[in-house]
């Protein structure tokens, strides 16, 4: 805050200075003027003409040194806008960021996790997924192996819902069930964190078991 501070700061000094030292919008006219007084022997019809020309000069170079003025005033304006823009969003992705840590070294918090089978969906806390049939059957495989303590391979997901012995289901097979059901969760902060891969070990629900209920 006191770097954003120091900027607008330094932006309003620089503001000040440009206006203190543009030149005054009636300088022109003063001088127009005092060539009137200074030179009242100028009768001539051309001479009169000139001076009349000299000061509707002067008018435009008064009123255009205005619109600059004002043009000047709002491009600052909309710079320091901006700048408190941009540093407002700075913290916010950072204080988002320091959440997203503290969420992936704690984990995803599930308060109730609810499997309807035949509706095709999962609720989440306040949340509702509409999943496909094949995703259903993939968290309902991980919540049961949950409930049980256990960690389950991608051959023995495979084996589970198949109904085929494990040794005869690929483990890449029960990875893509397990990257279907992700995809069909959408959120990615939540399919992530919700859904475990433990190295060598196999995939499981992180969360506590006791907060799983299926329908």
């Amino acid at each position: 805050m006191a770097g954003l501070a120091a900027i607008a700061a330094l932006l309003v000094g620089a503001a000040i200075l440009l206006f203190v030292n543009l030149p005054d919008a009636n300088a022109f006219n003063a001088r127009v003027e005092q060539l009137f007084v200074e030179n009242d022997d100028l009768t001539a019809q051309a001479e009169i003409k000139l001076l009349e020309i000299l000061a509707q000069s002067g008018t435009a170079f008064s009123e255009t040194l205005s619109s600059y003025r004002f043009v000047i005033f709002v491009l600052l304006t909309f710079a320091l806008a901006m700048l408190v823009a941009a540093v407002t969003f700075l913290l916010m992705l950072i204080q988002l960021n320091r959440r997203m840590g503290r969420i992936e070294r704690k984990g995803i918090e599930v308060n109730s996790l609810v499997i309807a089978r035949d509706q095709n969906a999962v609720h989440l806390n306040d949340f509702e997924f509409k999943l496909t049939p094949a995703a259903i059957e993939t968290l309902s495989v991980l919540a049961e192996a949950r409930m049980d303590d256990e960690v389950l391979s991608g051959a023995q997901i495979e084996a589970v819902i198949s109904g085929r012995s494990e040794a005869d289901c690929d483990e890449a097979a029960g990875a893509t069930r397990i990257k279907r059901l992700r995809d069909s969760l959408g959120n990615q902060l939540v399919s992530e964190l919700l859904v475990r891969n433990i190295a060598k070990r196999g995939y499981v629900l992180s969360i506590d078991k006791s907060v799983i209920r299926m329908n």
